[in-house]
């Protein structure tokens, strides 16, 4: 099951039952299938608080994937700063919803086991996540 959960911030305004859909098509992709995954919406300083505390990182971010996965079946729970995905949107010239959909694949694709911080590792997902992306228009998301 998939759960989009809030706290601290509104909701954010997506398709859920389409981005369930998606997310579960990308994830065959990559010969995988969705177990339990929560989506936890929050802002800037839960997202710190919680990169802190799990992590010992000392900054802001978008996202925060944390990973239960068991063979092919993908389980985790993957925070995103809403507040942050959206200066982001402002920074990279997108718009709010393509960038937050951006993030939360970016969170399935590290639990199909995709990483980004290793040589040539960012490139590897960033072209993953803009195919991703490129499949998201067939749900109408």
């Amino acid at each position: 099951m998939i759960t989009y959960n809030e706290e601290g911030v509104r909701s954010p305004r997506i398709r859920k039952r389409a981005v369930t859909i998606w997310i579960r098509a990308v994830a065959r992709e990559y010969g995988k299938t969705t177990g339990d995954i929560g989506f936890l919406f929050v802002g800037d300083e839960k997202i710190l608080e919680v990169n802190r505390e799990f992590l010992g990182h000392d900054y802001y971010t978008d996202v925060i994937t944390f990973d239960y996965s068991e063979g092919n079946v993908i389980n985790g729970d993957i925070i995103i700063s809403t507040e942050t995905v959206a200066s982001n949107a402002v920074e990279q010239g997108t718009n709010y919803t393509e960038e937050l959909l951006r993030v939360i694949i970016h969170g399935i694709l590290h639990l199909c086991g995709l990483n980004d911080k290793g040589p040539g590792e960012r490139e590897i997902m960033e072209e993953a996540e803009n195919k991703a992306l490129a499949m998201a228009k067939q749900y109408s998301i």
